[in-house]
């Protein structure tokens, strides 16, 4: 039995929560009011996951889990309002050590709670499973901000800057899905690749529509390219990255005789969205796959296994991200499974394989057999 700490000001939303989790029947489950609360139930509970909420009095969830961190690290997931200002704060708690988020949406406490349920529910049950030591090590591996801004000063001694005059024909497409634990990976990813980074860049990150635009922004600050929100139609070019927008799809299509990104309604044959199958599907039908990259990042369950395996079999080059530094090792453990990874990686040595990759002729590239997964 997991023991899960829930943290809320709402006496209302704690009951709530409780219920739903104790008709799982197999949780123990204890409660806390506020910050301050929450960090000492973390040192007597002991707990293996917590729902941690943002706006609480006496000491917020920010602050609580910068504590919790540093005393007795464990699996955390934000329970936030669908904000922006609420989005820079959950990206700082990622950060921080937060598995993972759910985003509250408007209108009663109890209507939230039916809308947030499933979501909720599969994302603590995943956070359970992250085991301790893992988690600990990756906290050292990735502190966000700080890692992100290293890189970049040392990229900007080495490398130009974008060449925005590149514009028309391009040799490749690089293509990266990831879901929980997925914003620090990407950031760590992608500020690592330099400003003459020569293929555009496509990113399906699991996320809700309030949270992408922030989230782009905030890339855009730490990355040596140009970060977008694909919010509607827009011209595939290098020196870009296009997030797609959440709570919808991100697929290609060609426009005009060029490929084109766009964002498109959620699909029902898809469980996640932004969909990583459905954007890697849509560049399996658009666009060479031998001159396709595509990474699959930490998140739960499949998906983009299998899109990611086929650009593999017609010839592309795949990189998982290693179960080391994986927050959920789900994702990139099913395209391994498949055989659909050319390298299995940790994530500080992701940027500098893509960048080799995208760099070397087509005629030099080592085949995806001569590669071996380190």
């Amino acid at each position: 039995m997991k023991k899960l700490l829930i943290v809320d000001d709402s006496a209302l939303m704690r009951r709530q929560l409780m219920t739903l989790f104790q008709a799982e029947g197999d949780f123990a489950i204890r409660q806390a009011r506020n910050g301050d609360e929450a960090v000492r139930a973390c040192r007597d509970f002991q707990p293996d996951v917590v729902t941690l909420d943002i706006n609480m009095p006496e000491m917020d969830g920010l602050t609580a889990l910068s504590l919790i961190m540093a005393e007795r690290p464990v699996a955390v997931v934000m329970v936030s309002s669908l904000t922006e200002a609420s989005a820079l704060v959950t990206f700082e708690a990622l950060h921080l050590g937060a598995v993972d988020y759910v985003a509250k949406p408007g209108g009663t406490i109890t209507l939230s709670t039916d809308r947030i349920a499933p979501e909720l529910i599969a994302k603590v049950r995943g956070a359970a499973a992250v085991r301790p030591t893992a988690f600990r090590a990756k906290r050292g591996a990735s502190s966000a901000g700080a890692s992100a801004r290293r890189i970049q000063e040392e990229r900007q001694q080495i490398a130009p800057a974008p060449n925005t005059a590149r514009s028309g024909a391009f040799e490749g497409l690089l293509v990266v899905g990831a879901s929980t634990g997925g914003p620090r990976a990407l950031e760590i990813v992608l500020s690592g690749l330099p400003g003459d980074f020569p293929w555009p860049v496509l990113v399906a990150q699991h996320m809700p529509g309030a949270f992408t635009r922030a989230f782009a922004d905030r890339l855009n600050q730490c990355c040596a390219l140009n970060v977008r929100e694909v919010a509607n139609t827009l011209s595939v070019e290098p020196g870009n990255i296009y997030i797609g927008k959440g709570s919808a799809d991100v697929v290609v299509a060609s426009r005009a005789g060029r490929l084109a990104v766009l964002s498109v309604p959620e699909s029902p044959h898809y469980l996640w969205h932004p969909s990583v199958e459905r954007l890697g599907q849509s560049v399996l039908e658009h666009f060479d796959a031998r001159q396709t990259i595509a990474v699959l990042l930490t998140g739960m369950g499949n998906d983009g296994s299998e899109a990611f395996a086929e650009i593999k079999k017609r010839g592309g080059l795949t990189v998982a991200e290693s179960e080391k530094s994986s927050v959920v090792f789900g994702m990139p453990g099913e395209l391994v499974a498949k055989g659909g990874a050319t390298v299995v990686l940790a994530v500080e040595r992701i940027a500098r394989q893509l960048t080799d990759w995208a760099n070397s002729p087509c005629s030099t590239r080592r085949p995806a057999e001569a590669i071996k997964a380190r």
